[in-house]
C-alpha cells in the first residue's frame, strides 16, 4: 500500500479529513515520506468520526450505496456507508479461509450465513462476500437464515444433503448453541468461520467434536473485523497451529503477547490495511466507504512479523506443518478496558449503569460493578454481573432478580446490537452480588475497572 499516496487522494477526496488537517494546523504538502506520514495525528470514532456529518466524511461528499449501523456506548447509531468496490477487497480474506482451509474450490459448499441480519454489519457484510465468492467462480451457493435459530434447524438437514460439505458463518457463542441443538452434523462435513470474539482453543477442540470436524486447525476459521472497515484479518492454518501450540504454554503466551491469555491471531494483508501499535492497542489505514487515515480502533492487541513469528515458534520446539502467507501477524485481545464482547456484541459498562440507576434498584447498590463474559463447564458462555451491594444491605434471591431484570431491561433499550445478535434465551446476565468493599472486586481505594 502506498500510504503516501492513499494520504493525499483522502485529503483531495475527502472534506471532513481536510477540515481534520487544517483544525490541526498541518499542511498535507509537507506530507512526502513514510515516517511524515506515520507523525499524522491519529483519527478516532470521537475525533473524526462523530465530529463531521456523514457525506462529508465520505468521497466527494457522497454516500456510498449500502450503510451499516454500529451502536455506540449509549445506544448513539454510528453510519458506516461502504460500497460494492469495498466487499470485493474484504471478499478475499473470506476466499483464503474458504479456498486454503476448507478446500472450496473443489467441494460444492453451502455457506450458511448465521450472523444477524439488517442494518448490522455481519449477516449482510458475510452474504454479499459468500457471493463474491459464488462471482469468482468457486461452487458457493449462500442460504441466510441469520440468527433465527430455528430457521437454521429448519433449512440445513433440507440443503445440507446436496453439498459436500457445511459452513456455518455467526459468533462463536451462537454457533455452539446451533451445534448443541443435535443435528446430525457428521453427516455433511461441517466447518465453522467465526467472528466477533477471542475463543479458547478448549472451546474449538470441543465445538469441532460436537460437529463432527475431524480437523480443526482447516475446520474452523475466526476473522477479526470491525464495523468500520470489514475484516481485517483471518486466521489461517499457520496461525491456528501457532496459538494452539501457545495453548498449553501460557509462559510463552506471556512472552510473545504480553499477557498469558491467549488473543485472536490472524494474519492481514499490509497491502490491503496498514496496522500500527499505539501504546498496546491497533491503529490503522484503510481505503473503505469512509476512508481512514491512522484510525484508533481501541482494540488490545500488537503486531508480529512474519518471520519473528516463525523463528519464535521453532526456537520453542514448534515447526509448524501447516503452510502459510508470509504476512504479518495481529494479535487481538478486543476492546477489553471498555467493553465485553457477547455474541458479537459490544457491551458498554454505560449500559449497565444505567440499569443499576432506576428507581427500584439504585438504593440497593452502589452503582459499582465488574462485567465479564464467564464460561462454564459445558463451555457455553454467559455475561456475568457481579454488583456492589450498598452499605448494610445482605445478598438475596430477590435483589438478583430485581437488579438482573433492571439490567436487561436497559440493555435491550440502549444496545441494539445487544437486543438483535444474543438470542433471548441468552440474554438475561447472571447477577453475582457483593458486599460493599468486597477485597476481590471492590476493594476500598484502588482504581475501580468495570470489566475483566
Amino acid at each position: 500500500m502506498d500510504l503516501v499516496k492513499l494520504f493525499h487522494d483522502v485529503v483531495e477526496t475527502v472534506p471532513a479529513y481536510r477540515a481534520f488537517l487544517a483544525e490541526r494546523g498541518i499542511d498535507p504538502a509537507q506530507i512526502q515520506t513514510f515516517q511524515d506520514f506515520v507523525g499524522l495525528p491519529m483519527t478516532s470514532k470521537d475525533t473524526y468520526i462523530r465530529r463531521h456529518p456523514l457525506p462529508d466524511l465520505c468521497r466527494h461528499g457522497v454516500i456510498g450505496d449500502i450503510v451499516a449501523v454500529s451502536s455506540g456506548s449509549t445506544g448513539e447509531p454510528a453510519f458506516w456507508p461502504r460500497t460494492a468496490a469495498d466487499e470485493h477487497a474484504v471478499a478475499a480474506r473470506f476466499e483464503e479461509v474458504f479456498r486454503d482451509s476448507f478446500a472450496a474450490r473443489e467441494r460444492r459448499t453451502l455457506a450458511v450465513v448465521c450472523f444477524a441480519l439488517g442494518t448490522w454489519v455481519g449477516g449482510l457484510f458475510t452474504l454479499a462476500c459468500c457471493r463474491r465468492l459464488a462471482e469468482l467462480g468457486y461452487p458457493v451457493t449462500v442460504v441466510a437464515p441469520g440468527s433465527d435459530k430455528r430457521e437454521i434447524l429448519r433449512v440445513v438437514p433440507e440443503l445440507a444433503p446436496h453439498f459436500d460439505q457445511v459452513v456455518l458463518l455467526g459468533y462463536p457463542p451462537f454457533l455452539k448453541d446451533v451445534i448443541d441443538a443435535g443435528l446430525p452434523w457428521s453427516r455433511w462435513n461441517v466447518r465453522l468461520v467465526t467472528a466477533g470474539e477471542v475463543f479458547s482453543e478448549e472451546w474449538r477442540t470441543l465445538v469441532a467434536s460436537r460437529a463432527g470436524i475431524a480437523d480443526p486447525v482447516r475446520g474452523i476459521a475466526s476473522l477479526y473485523g470491525t464495523a468500520d472497515a470489514g475484516v481485517l484479518g483471518n486466521e489461517t492454518p499457520l496461525s491456528v497451529e501457532i496459538r494452539r501450540f501457545l495453548a498449553g504454554r501460557p509462559e510463552l503466551a506471556r512472552e510473545l503477547f504480553g499477557e498469558s491469555r491467549l488473543p485472536t491471531l490472524v494474519q492481514y494483508d499490509p497491502e490491503a490495511r496498514f496496522f500500527e501499535e499505539h501504546e498496546g492497542t491497533l491503529l490503522f489505514t484503510g481505503d473503505n466507504g469512509i476512508p481512514l487515515i491512522r484510525y484508533h480502533i481501541a482494540d488490545d492487541g500488537g503486531l508480529i512479523p512474519y518471520e519473528r513469528m516463525l523463528a519464535f515458534a521453532r526456537d520453542h520446539g514448534l515447526e509448524p506443518p501447516a503452510p502459510g502467507p508470509e504476512r504479518p501477524f495481529a494479535y487481538v485481545f478486543g476492546r477489553s478496558r471498555f467493553t465485553v464482547s457477547y455474541y458479537g456484541a459490544n457491551v458498554y459498562p454505560e449500559n449497565i449503569s444505567v440499569g443499576l440507576e432506576q428507581p427500584e434498584v439504585a438504593g440497593l447498590v452502589t452503582g459499582k460493578f465488574v462485567m465479564e463474559v464467564a464460561e462454564d463447564s459445558r463451555r457455553d458462555r454467559h455475561l456475568t454481573v457481579t454488583v456492589e451491594l450498598a452499605p448494610g444491605e445482605q445478598p438475596s434471591d430477590g435483589t438478583a432478580e430485581a437488579v438482573g431484570a433492571s439490567i436487561l431491561a436497559q440493555l435491550r433499550r440502549l444496545n441494539s446490537e445487544f437486543a438483535h445478535y444474543v438470542p433471548e434465551a441468552r440474554q438475561s446476565p447472571v447477577i453475582r452480588l457483593r458486599k460493599t468493599g468486597d477485597p476481590d472486586y471492590f476493594p476500598p481505594g484502588a482504581k475501580h475497572r468495570y470489566t475483566r
